[in-house]
């Protein structure tokens, strides 16, 4: 017979190496810091102010839903929108719960037209609202209307 000796240095070596491999990786698996669902919805807004685009879109309505209807303690603030991308209509929702100091759902205007930022690869992931950016108009008109008074005609002089 032509094995290996398992008393041979190199063998015992080899196995206690990948012991202490396979220990290290169980070991920074156990103790890792796990990316809590909020966190995630986080990192995902502020990818979407840096690289998204910006389209008109439209406020559908808002829901409040308490802890019951939600599921979660801290229950579930919803904002409701559409817009369309090449002739496709989007209508998606955008959970605000953890951006309440940001903005109040009682001061949403239904109907209002607002700015959707979204991902070109994936359309249907987009936002209204971010902790720096804020797609929410306070007016129906699109662009603001600069009110200013009337200017007077210039006429010739009489002679």
């Amino acid at each position: 017979m032509n094995g290996l000796p398992l008393r041979d240095h190199q063998v015992l070596a080899t196995l206690a190496a990948t012991a202490a491999c396979l220990g290290g990786v169980a070991w920074y698996m156990a103790t890792r810091k796990r990316t809590t669902e909020e966190e995630l919805e986080r990192i995902r807004r502020q990818d979407l102010v840096l690289g998204g685009r910006i389209i008109d879109g439209t406020v559908l309505d808002v829901s409040d839903l308490d802890a019951y209807e939600a599921g979660r303690p801290e229950g579930m603030q919803l904002i409701l929108y559409k817009y369309e991308i090449s002739g496709v209509s989007y209508e998606c929702s955008q959970d605000i719960t953890y951006l309440k100091d940001l903005i109040s759902i009682g001061d949403i205007r239904v109907g209002f037209p607002c700015s959707v930022r979204y991902d070109t690869r994936q359309p249907e992931n987009s936002i209204v609202i971010a902790e720096n950016w804020i797609g929410l108009r306070d007016t129906a008109n699109s662009v603001p209307v600069r009110r200013t008074s009337p200017r007077r005609r210039w006429s010739a002089p009489v002679s």
